[in-house]
């Protein structure tokens, strides 16, 4: 999925819901982002930190960050975005990470965690007065899974997470669903997929009028790869507009929420 999160402006009505403009949105989820972290420079933890961007911009505010990523290519980017960043190449659960630490950050990236691992060991690594910031999607009660076609969205069940926070020694003191604000940002994802399906089937087409051979061994070469569950998951993915808005909404809740130690 694209970053979920950096569209919640096109709910607001401040931008259209096109491509085109995701650098602007992707900006505001940012700066959103942000207002949660305490003011002063301090030490980051920025758990699954994706290609380092937000580590950079981090780093020009004045903070220190290290960034836990287990992707080697990741890790890669990580170096040349944010040189200045310490580089944790593991997941979180084996990283060697030595606290003190004044925000535990998730990102978008808290649903790749294993739930009875990721709160735990950020106590671990927290200061007295730390905090864990979370902006992430969670699969909420209504949840429907398809056991054909996979639903739109992720993350783990709201319910289970609850139930999480109830056993841990943390207390929310900032909670935001931004479920409704986020969700357009499925249908830009959408729309670029079907840009390419689009493509595949014009070149599908002239390849069946001028090679007609060459299409059927393609096509016999990708069914020989793909099931028939892979093959219709495809199809949705390029060729269809089933998942939008309404169902990531009907199926998942976009927290941002700050936990702190008590």
């Amino acid at each position: 999925m694209i970053h979920v999160a950096s569209d919640w402006m096109f709910r607001l009505g401040r931008l259209d819901v096109c491509a085109g403009n995701s650098g602007p949105a992707q900006i505001a989820y940012t700066d959103r982002l942000f207002k949660l972290l305490p003011d002063k420079p301090c030490r980051i933890l920025d758990i699954g930190g994706g290609a380092g961007e937000t580590a950079r911009k981090l780093i020009a505010l004045g903070h220190q960050v290290e960034i836990v990523i287990p992707s080697a290519f990741l890790a890669g980017r990580c170096r040349e975005n944010a040189p200045e960043a310490i580089i944790h190449e593991a997941t979180f659960e084996e990283a060697d990470v030595q606290g003190v630490f004044d925000v535990c950050l998730f990102s978008e990236s808290y649903q790749y965690i294993p739930l009875d691992w990721g709160l735990s060991k950020c106590l671990t690594l927290l200061a007295a007065h730390g905090c864990i910031v979370i902006s992430d999607c969670f699969r909420c009660e209504s949840y429907a899974p398809d056991n054909v076609l996979s639903t739109v969205g992720g993350g783990h069940p709201i319910l289970d997470f609850r139930d999480l926070l109830k056993t841990t020694p943390v207390s929310i003191t900032h909670e935001e669903d931004m479920t409704t604000q986020v969700a357009p940002s499925v249908e830009i994802e959408q729309g670029l997929f079907n840009v390419v399906g689009y493509a595949g089937q014009r070149i599908d087409g002239a390849l069946e009028y001028k090679r007609p051979w060459l299409r059927r061994v393609i096509h016999w070469v990708l069914r020989r790869f793909m099931n028939d569950r892979k093959w219709a998951r495809l199809d949705r993915r390029f060729n269809q507009q089933t998942r939008n808005a309404e169902v990531f909404a009907a199926n998942n809740t976009y927290l941002m929420m700050v936990l702190e130690r008590v």
